[in-house]
């Protein structure tokens, strides 16, 4: 028996917590501003040595970028607020529905709000000594998946009590995430109002020189690009499906081709119907909503093109729950029957 002043202490839980990117607090240059500060100062994001970084970063990268990042995702914001922190919000919902009461679902972004060392700790509080991370993010890289374990780690670090802690692996190749394009990519093309005579697959690019220093997520892209297609080819044996990489930033030599650059290309050569998909994004955000959807569209118009589609993420829909329900299940397994 306790003895009678021992502090009430909660045990014996287990927490799921989804990961993801991450956003501003608010479409405004002010917000913007903060969230690039914390993004663009990952070493892992920008592998350039601080001293010769920061002046480029708070001398002109912070005073130019803010006011027209913040113009892109005014075009996007919800009434929930920003997509990708409302849809990661509403993926922990339903995949709380889907297991039930023995776990906890939470959610939390790598840069913003709200943060994974307040989740890791809330989950903590609630009696969560087992704690699933699961960043979603299906290909692996070194400024995504492995920058969420720098942030695990600094927030362990802060905790004198730690959780046992397991991590879902990179999915890039797994049936189940395979198996939910499939069926989310060929649902969506149906019921398009043109045949594409294209489908590219975009994903967002890395530095080329992350690739020659052993990156995996160049050839883990590929490799969903080349599994997808064999399941779609099966479907629409008349469509070309393409991969290209989005989200250039700087000077630097990046991941070819460009999603751009396809796309002017394309419509040059003649190509007038075309839809993309962005398997490598688990929610819809910034990058897929005005980048792909209407940078994209302008892009391709100008050039000769004349219908265009841009796919949605999986999202929180059946397929893509389905499949995380899959891969969370499977990593729980020997923790909760």
């Amino acid at each position: 028996m306790l003895p009678s002043d021992h502090p009430s202490v909660t045990t014996g839980g287990i927490g799921i917590l989804l990961v993801n990117l991450g956003t501003p607090d608010a479409p405004t240059p002010e917000a913007v501003r903060r969230y690039l500060a914390e993004f663009l100062s990952d070493k892992r994001v920008v592998e350039i040595p601080a001293i010769a970084w920061k002046p480029i970063l708070h001398g002109i990268i912070l005073r130019t970028r803010p006011a027209r990042s913040a113009h892109a995702y005014a075009q996007v914001w919800t009434d929930k607020g920003s997509p990708l922190a409302a849809i990661t919000a509403a993926k922990a919902e339903a995949l709380q529905a889907r297991l039930g009461q023995g776990v906890r679902v939470d959610w939390a972004m790598r840069y913003g709000n709200p943060s994974i060392p307040m989740k890791l700790e809330a989950l903590k509080a609630a009696g969560c000594d087992r704690i699933l991370i699961a960043p979603l993010y299906p290909q692996y890289s070194g400024a995504t998946t492995a920058s969420v374990m720098d942030s695990i780690g600094d927030a362990l670090r802060a905790m004198r009590w730690h959780p046992a802690l397991r991590t879902l692996p990179p999915y890039y190749d797994d049936p189940a995430y395979i198996t939910a394009l499939e069926q989310d990519v060929a649902a969506q093309v149906e019921a398009l109002d043109f045949v594409p005579e294209v489908l590219l697959l975009s994903y967002h690019g890395m530095p080329e020189r992350t690739l020659h220093l052993g990156d995996p997520y160049h050839c883990q892209c590929l490799k969903t690009s080349r599994l997808l297609g064999e399941r779609l080819a099966r479907r629409f044996p008349g469509l070309r499906i393409e991969t290209t990489f989005q989200s250039r930033f700087g000077r630097a030599k990046w991941l070819e081709p460009a999603t751009e650059t396809v796309l002017e290309n394309e419509a040059k050569a003649g190509t007038r119907r075309i839809a993309l998909a962005a398997p490598g994004f688990s929610a819809d955000c910034v990058e897929t909503l005005e980048e792909l959807a209407i940078r994209g569209r302008e892009v391709f118009e100008a050039a000769g093109g004349e219908r265009y589609a841009t796919l949605a993420c999986l999202n929180d829909r059946e397929p893509g729950m389905a499949m995380i329900e899959a891969l969370v299940r499977r990593e729980l397994a020997g923790w909760w029957a």
